[in-house]
């Protein structure tokens, strides 16, 4: 197996039910993103290097709603794994506080492909 497919990964796992643009959609994953790898930068750095070093893997996903949101968040959280809820500040499309994406990684490949591996890409 190849390094770039045996590194860490991050998931960006967006509510469907919201139906987001995809400009807010492609922003709302930057903002989860960014938060991710600020977190890893801090706290994670061995990681981060080597989630940098191998290409920096990013999946986008969907879940139906808010309560499927909480639940990976929750198992990715019990994983030690890094987590990141954007919260939408309501100038657009949806109101103020809206969860809209969660970030998780990044982390080791294998444990965020167990944690998602049976929701679809977005």
């Amino acid at each position: 197996m190849s390094r770039e497919h045996d590194g860490p990964s991050m998931a960006l796992i967006v509510r469907k039910e919201l139906q987001l643009s995809s400009g807010k959609i492609a922003v709302q994953c930057a903002h989860a993103a960014v938060s991710c790898a600020l977190i890893a930068k801090k706290n994670e750095v061995r990681i981060m290097e080597r989630w940098q070093a191998n290409g920096a893997r990013k999946i986008c996903l969907e879940v139906e709603d808010l309560a499927s949101i909480k639940s990976i968040m929750a198992r990715a959280k019990s994983a030690g794994i890094i987590t990141h809820l954007v919260k939408d500040a309501g100038h657009t499309e949806v109101a103020a506080g809206t969860i809209t994406v969660l970030g998780i990684g990044p982390g080791p490949r294998n444990s965020i492909d167990a944690l998602v591996s049976d929701l679809k890409p977005y």
